[in-house]
């Protein structure tokens, strides 16, 4: 009886596996089981979104709120999946390597991030919703007009953006903050001689009475590269395809021009093209 008792045992023993390791899997996979819609997400509930604050005008902290471009055409995919959007405030290197992503800190990227062949590598992005434009920033009065007179001197960006790129190949050897707080603050204060930013970001310092009194823009750097938001690379078909659904819904019904123009002070020159 003993024996024939422990030989029915380990024969259960490999559907006892099978059903342990069901259970693990979840429906959702790495991202937790939770899925809003068919859509899966980190947390039940909320869209979880990865930024790096302060970067007005797209995110940013106004009273107890983050609010902001980017957080405003978020809200419009979380709304199709009946949610609601929590900020993730996170360092820009994480974001655009893929890491906030791959460990599931997030279900999205959202930073005024531009879509570059490098990202692309280690995110899926939305269709493009932003064109990049940078901005150069010098001390007021310093006769400084373009990157090229400024050779020699120290170039502040942060780090890991396309400015950093830009002023790279432009051969400088550029000194790197990790926000553009701290990229301001360091200009202020005279750590470096002109400053090179996102151009609605510059904007936003400049409506800013005390520093616009010392600091200029002297020139607008049209890249050719747009903005886009991002996803897990490989991992999130479904919530990608209902972010451009709200892209392109927000572009076709005037929404996107009204965020626009709400945001960046200005009526947009173009709106992106239908995708």
């Amino acid at each position: 009886m003993r024996l024939r008792s422990k030989l029915k045992v380990l024969a259960l023993l490999p559907a006892l596996t099978l059903a342990v390791a069901a259970c693990g899997s979840g429906s959702g996979g790495d991202s937790g089981g939770a899925t809003a819609n068919g859509v899966k997400l980190v947390k039940a509930g909320q869209i979880n979104t990865c930024t790096n604050l302060p970067y007005e005008p797209f995110q940013f902290t106004q009273g107890d709120k983050v609010v902001g471009f980017d957080v405003d055409l978020i809200d419009l995919a979380a709304a199709k999946l009946g949610v609601t959007q929590e900020i993730v405030d996170i360092q820009f290197d994480s974001i655009r390597s893929g890491a906030a992503l791959n460990s599931n800190r997030c279900d999205v990227a959202a930073a005024g991030m531009t879509i570059t062949p490098e990202r692309q590598q280690n995110l899926d992005f939305s269709r493009p919703y932003f064109d990049e434009v940078l901005g150069l920033v010098v001390p007021k009065g310093s006769g400084v007009t373009s990157l090229e007179q400024l050779q020699g001197k120290r170039i502040g960006v942060q780090k890991g953006t396309t400015s950093l790129e830009y002023a790279t190949k432009k051969g400088f050897t550029p000194t790197e903050f990790e926000d553009s707080a701290k990229q301001l603050q360091a200009f202020q204060s005279g750590q470096v001689d002109a400053v090179l930013q996102d151009l609605p970001v510059v904007n936003g310092w400049l409506d800013k009475p005390d520093v616009a009194d010392k600091v200029e823009l002297v020139d607008e750097l049209k890249t050719g590269a747009q903005y886009g938001f991002a996803v897990k690379k490989g991992g999130n078909p479904e919530l990608l395809k209902t972010i451009n659904e709200a892209l392109d819904a927000a572009i076709g019904d005037g929404t996107w021009a009204k965020l626009y123009e709400q945001w960046m002070g200005s009526k947009p020159e173009s709106t992106p093209a239908a995708s």
